[in-house]
């Protein structure tokens, strides 16, 4: 691809010739961390852990984002579509319930070169796609077949929250759109995550009351309380954690409007534990684990 025009940010940039676009990459894959993770949804993670796969770069760059030393290119390792297809693998063969692909638009092209090899040479679990949503279509389609359960975000209905938050006012215009893609797609298994953030509950009951009103009880929602205040976060109102009043509020609302497939998260979930140890993550040793 010449030009890219992977993300609905449509740069331009030649990332063949090493340029970097507004994802932070070249068209270089580069894995931050591949892993068995347990903080999913239960059906996501179950009792091994969810295959989880790292990409560096991101076409978002929220200001308050948690994975922001791997979404900002400051930590990856370059990889080839074969080492892809071997960390694939080698998460199967470790017991991952899946394999998770946590925002992988900059790479999708090469990640899908590498999937239809590693299902080739005998990978059989399922592939989930985990991503902030802010996909152009056509390259949601070019997944089509491969993906087996769609893990995207809704962040905002607010136009005005999203150029603030994400610099990116076409944000829910944009998200919609992917998700319809995804849902034609996979139908039902499909779970939409919403972080609720501190200040913002009338901007989530609108996202929620958006997805109950399109997709009634075919999709599951996610409603997220881990929203974890990071130290570059120069939003005045971002630097906190969010109440158990607001949160509730909000699952209240969700309840109140006949939503019974559903995840919540109790306690006390914004944790920095939340926050997987990019820095240490080496691939030889990975793939002796």
């Amino acid at each position: 691809m010449d030009y890219c025009n992977l993300c609905p940010r449509n740069c331009r940039v030649n990332r063949e010739l090493g340029n970097k676009g507004v994802c932070g990459e070249t068209d270089e894959i580069r894995v931050a961390l591949a892993s068995l993770h347990m903080w999913e949804e239960p059906p996501i993670s179950g009792e091994t852990g969810s295959g989880t796969v790292f990409f560096s770069g991101c076409p978002l760059h929220c200001v308050y984002c948690q994975n922001y030393s791997i979404s900002s290119g400051e930590i990856g390792r370059a990889v080839t579509t074969d080492e892809l297809c071997s960390i694939f693998l080698h998460l199967q063969e470790k017991g991952a319930k899946n394999i998770n692909l946590v925002t992988a638009t900059q790479f999708v092209p090469k990640i899908r070169g590498a999937l239809i090899k590693a299902k080739q040479e005998g990978l059989t679990v399922p592939v989930v796609y985990n991503t902030s949503s802010y996909e152009s279509v056509n390259t949601i389609k070019y997944l089509n077949g491969l993906v087996d359960i769609y893990l995207p975000d809704l962040k905002y209905k607010s136009s005005e929250l999203a150029k603030k938050y994400s610099n990116a006012p076409d944000y829910f215009d944009v998200a919609t759109k992917a998700i319809a893609e995804m849902y034609h797609q996979v139908g039902p298994d499909m779970i939409v995550r919403h972080l609720v953030l501190p200040g913002c509950t009338e901007d989530s009951k609108d996202v929620i009351r958006y997805l109950w009103d399109t997709y009634g009880d075919n999709i599951t929602i996610s409603i997220m309380s881990q929203y974890t205040p990071m130290p570059f976060c120069k939003v005045p109102e971002l630097g906190r954690k969010l109440s158990k009043e607001e949160y509730d509020e909000v699952v209240d609302f969700a309840a109140d409007l006949g939503i019974t497939k559903a995840f919540v998260q109790e306690g006390e979930a914004a944790q920095e534990s939340f926050i997987p140890d990019f820095q240490n993550w080496d691939l030889e040793e990975f793939l002796k684990s």
